[in-house]
């Protein structure tokens, strides 16, 4: 099998498990985790106040959403090329080694 198609097929699913969950669960609000934990410590502890406030609200939450998936891919980014640096380090050495 050529890359290419690997690469349509790897697109494809990718599409699928992101596409199922928005057919399947039409009209549901997908919140986050700090969404969720604020309702569980109201209900746990209604007198319960922050310890401090955000220095800068986003004016929408997509622009939020655009912010943390920003902050994942600079950090994938990051993570993709020291793996990619290592692997490299470990050919070249396991080459000088080789040749010896």
């Amino acid at each position: 099998m050529s890359l290419a198609k690997k690469n349509l097929i790897i697109i494809l699913l990718i599409l699928i498990v992101v596409i199922t969950p928005l057919i399947i669960k039409r009209n549901s609000e997908f919140l986050g985790a700090d969404g969720m934990a604020e309702g569980v410590i109201s209900e746990i502890n209604p007198q319960y106040t922050a310890w401090f406030s955000n220095i800068w609200e986003p004016p929408s939450g997509e622009i939020e959403s655009l912010l943390f998936a920003l902050q994942a891919a600079i950090g994938a980014g990051f993570l993709g090329y020291y793996i990619g640096l290592q692997r490299g380090k470990n050919k070249y050495n396991n080459d000088r080694q080789d040749k010896k």
